[in-house]
Order: structure tokens, then C-alpha cells, then sequence
């Protein structure tokens, strides 16, 4: 049986799963990866059969998602021109975690394909969704990467088609330690932005993980140093507490380990809303903004306790089900 595992390259939560889930599908089945985008920072160990431009959303330097330059970088004519060109009749079984060109391509060719994301699970019924209605955001989410059938990862397994976060077993089988120090990603705010806020609060220790740098420095309290999944998996073990974006990966690992937790959803990204408001409703600390927010996050580094949910390893029993359920399509 072969098999294109198609992976979105736009952040890291998508290939920081996939280093879960590609070495049990190439186990199961002859197993091809495909990535598309371009604004992933994260090294991989397995091999990458496919390297696309895909479409990624631009992350600036104020917050969130930059509109105009996502619309600049966007290469429109490569994508359709990669979308009718990658051979998915070639495979048996196309599985996308959010992947528009694999996507697209199998609805192309009326060729079925799985859909297996977190994404997936964000706009089901039982998931607390934001105040506000963003008809447009919705629209990502459903058309982006149209899938024949849909499977889901959420904080809260809610439905037989939606499932526990995949749980990186360097987390999973790793001791955590508490020590002072509070690890940081927020790419979407640009390192002087983070320094003003965190150099108010100067009796902690904080370590950065910065998109905008490439060597490490510090500013007084504050660690910045760039992106690598190695190293935040040591600061972020070790750590106090974690602040970040509104995403997936990161809120489900330090829940996990029951570190305390604070996000910032991301700006013009709609599930980052939705994420936020889902972890609100599990009582973590959610800012509407970064800028301005010293007081907040002194009251959270004070006040909050964290909460731990023990998420269970189902990922070979859901990659098996899959399989052996479309199989014989």
C-alpha cells in the first residue's frame, strides 16, 4: 500500500505532530511526505519527498497574520501548476494535514482524500467558538484543504471523529522539572516589542524563542534565541510556565505537562480565535493582546495554577483505523 502523508508547512505545530505520525505510517505502508509553505521554522528528520510553495499565510511583526504581504508572497500560477502536476492516482491513500495542493489535487481528479487535522475539529458543533462570527475565517477553514472525509484533533475528544492531541514523545516520556525560568514563542510580535513587556516584569527569568533572529542574545532578564525544536523542548520542559500563540501543538503539550499556560491568539487567523476561546473555557489565561500587557501577565505569573490533562497515546490505534477502513477503496 502506498501512501502521501501531506503535511501543512505554514508554523510549526503541523510538522512538530508529524515527527509522531510519519514514522508509524511508514511502518504501516509505503509512506511518500509532502510539505508546502514556507513559513515553518522547525528541521525534521525524515525525508521529504515533496518540497511545495503551497500557500502560507505571512506571519509580521504587529500581532498577527500580515494580509498584504500574504497576498504579495502567494504564488498563485505555482500552485495551480502543483496542484495539477503531483501524482496523488500514484498512491492508494492520500492523507492531508491541512494541505491545500494534496487537497486540491485529489478533488481534481475525484481521488479521495482524508483529511486529518486539528482544524478539522475547530468548527464542530461542540467547540466553543469567539464572540464575534468571521464569515471569511470560517471559509479558510472549510475550503482551504477540502477533504473527503474529516478527522480532527481537539483538547476534548467530543465526537467518535475527533481525537486527544498527538503528544511528541520527547514530551510524553520525558520528566518535567519546575524551574524559575518562563519560555516564550510569539512570532507574530517582533523581539522589541516582546522586550518592552517582559523587561517590566524583571524578577523572572525569561527564555524567547524568536522568528526574527538568528543568534542568541540577551537583553537584562531576557533569552532570545531562534527557533529550533530541540531547544525550546529543553527550555520548555524545564520551565515555569509557557507564553504563546493560540495554537494547537504547543497549548496541548504544556497542558500535558502541566505547565502553567497563557495565548495570545494571532491576529486575522480565525482558529486561533476559536482556540483561544475553547481554552478559556478550560479556565486558561487568554490576552486579547500582547502590547500593554505586564500587568496581566504579573497577576497570571501570581495567581494562576496550572492544569494538567494526561492526554492518551492514540496515534498508531487512529492511523490503523484509518488505514484499515479506506484500504480497500
Amino acid at each position: 500500500m502506498r501512501i502521501l502523508y501531506a503535511i501543512q508547512g505554514t508554523g510549526n505545530g503541523h510538522l512538530a505532530r508529524a515527527t509522531e505520525i510519519v514514522p508509524i505510517l511508514k511502518s504501516m505502508a509505503d509512506t511518500d511526505i509532502l510539505v508546502s509553505g514556507t513559513q515553518s521554522d522547525l528541521k525534521v528528520s525524515f525525508k521529504i519527498d515533496y518540497r511545495l510553495s503551497g500557500m502560507s499565510f505571512m506571519v509580521g511583526q504587529n500581532g498577527g497574520v500580515d494580509i498584504l504581504k500574504t497576498i504579495q508572497k502567494t504564488p498563485v500560477i505555482k500552485f495551480f501548476r502543483d496542484v495539477k502536476n503531483l501524482p496523488v492516482n500514484q498512491y492508494d491513500l492520500v492523507i492531508s494535514d491541512f494541505e491545500p495542493v494534496s487537497a486540491w489535487a485529489c478533488w481534481l481528479r475525484r481521488k479521495m482524500c482524508i483529511g486529518l487535522s486539528h482544524q478539522n475539529a475547530v468548527l464542530h458543533p461542540s467547540a466553543p467558538q469567539p464572540e464575534f462570527n468571521d464569515f471569511f475565517g470560517k471559509l479558510i477553514l472549510k475550503k482551504y484543504a477540502p477533504a473527503t472525509f474529516k478527522y480532527g484533533f481537539n483538547f476534548k475528544p467530543s465526537s467518535p471523529d475527533i481525537f486527544p492531541p498527538v503528544i511528541r514523545l520527547a514530551i510524553r516520556t520525558t520528566e518535567s522539572t519546575i524551574k524559575p525560568h518562563y519560555t516564550v514563542y510569539l512570532p507574530a510580535y517582533s523581539d522589541k516589542q516582546i522586550q518592552d513587556v517582559l523587561s517590566q516584569i524583571p524578577d523572572i527569568e525569561w527564555q524567547v524563542f524568536s522568528k526574527h533572529s538568528k543568534h542568541n542574545y540577551t537583553v537584562g532578564n531576557i533569552q532570545f534565541q531562534p527557533v529550533s525544536l530541540d531547544s525550546f523542548t529543553k527550555s520548555f520542559l524545564n520551565c515555569t510556565g509557557l507564553i504563546c500563540t493560540a495554537g494547537f501543538e504547543g497549548p496541548a503539550e504544556a497542558i500535558f505537562m502541566g505547565k502553567k499556560l497563557c495565548v495570545i491568539p494571532m491576529k486575522n487567523q480565525y482558529e486561533q480565535y476559536c482556540n483561544a476561546a475553547y481554552l478559556k473555557s478550560m479556565g486558561i489565561k487568554v490576552l486579547d493582546h500582547f502590547t500593554n500587557s505586564a500587568p496581566e501577565l504579573t497577576e497570571w505569573i501570581q495567581n494562576t495554577t496550572a492544569l494538567q490533562i494526561r492526554f492518551p497515546d492514540l496515534t498508531r490505534e487512529i492511523l490503523e483505523s484509518i488505514l484499515k477502513r479506506y484500504s480497500s477503496f
